[in-house]
């Protein structure tokens, strides 16, 4: 790890990343880094790119497969407090990158600050939610972003405005490799009428989708204009279907369960048969919500 020298305490080899994602599958990390400062990390993104070494980011892995034969290149996971803080100023809600996306949640709810309330219930980071425009019940992260510090591949920190950034659903212009830190604009609202909005929401949510299981977030986006993704894949019929150890929730079908035998390579070949099956049946292409490493 010469190209790495002076980061050897944060940086580690062959990381299993199982035990990083929620699926709890697949293989090792080449490197896997967890820098404690945003100086250690800026270096660690500058080295790569100066030797070449691929680099990616992971939140919380729920909403990540890892194939079994494992990840090529650099891993960074922001885990260092410095990456997660959350504060508040008025109206403004300023998190790391890294932070938890429902502590964001809280915090806002406490201090009756409306507009991320929608996504109680949601799992990911900050990061990961802004990258891929987490959405609810009509809204999403995106519309409340006024401004994020980012820093790209190449190791420069830029600063992006919310105003000059597009978000669509479930993804976004904000692809820079990290977001360092965002800052939402919210609304003033009463406290405890935002804490029931948000139990309410809470109560639906976990009704509807498969609890105490190895799972990770939907798997397919929702069709423009159409039923839901869950929906039509009840509708081809796929609701229990299994491939190995990957089966299709009974409870909601756009989640995929890995029961103790599953392999990253049972996940794949279901989501397969599932896009085939929907496609053939209902003549719709369902587009991967899910990201594959």
């Amino acid at each position: 790890m010469s190209f790495l020298d002076g980061l050897e305490n944060v940086v580690r080899r062959n990381e299993p990343l199982a035990m990083h994602t929620w699926f709890q599958l697949g293989g090792p990390a080449e490197y896997f880094a967890e820098p404690e400062t945003p100086d250690q990390l800026l270096t660690l993104i500058k080295r790569c790119h100066e030797e070449g070494v691929s680099i990616r980011l992971l939140g919380q892995g729920s909403n990540l497969l890892v194939r079994d034969e494992g990840v090529p290149g650099m891993v960074v996971h922001l885990s260092a407090p410095v990456f997660c803080e959350i504060r508040l100023d008025g109206r403004s809600l300023t998190a790391g990158g890294g932070s938890l996306l429902g502590r964001a949640v809280t915090t806002s709810v406490h201090r009756g600050l409306a507009g991320l309330e929608m996504l109680v219930g949601i799992p990911g980071t900050i990061g990961g939610a802004l990258h891929g425009n987490t959405g609810a019940h009509g809204g999403a992260i995106g519309q409340w972003l006024f401004e994020a510090t980012v820093i790209t591949a190449n190791g420069e920190t830029h600063q992006r405005a919310g105003d000059e950034l597009s978000f669509g659903y479930r993804q976004s212009s904000l692809d820079d490799l990290v977001i360092l830190e965002a800052r939402c604009e919210l609304e003033e609202d009463n406290p405890h009428e935002l804490a029931q909005r948000m139990q309410k929401q809470w109560i639906v949510k976990k009704a509807s989708q498969p609890m105490g299981h190895q799972c990770a977030g939907c798997v397919f986006k929702n069709p423009r204009g159409q039923k839901t993704a869950g929906e039509l894949i009840d509708d081809a019929g796929l609701k229990g279907t299994r491939i190995g150890g990957a089966v299709v929730s009974d409870r909601h079908a756009n989640f995929i369960i890995a029961e103790p035998e599953c392999t990253a390579q049972d996940v794949l070949r279901l989501i397969e048969m599932i896009r085939s099956q929907v496609r053939d049946r209902l003549d719709v292409d369902l587009e991967l919500e899910l990201e594959i490493w």
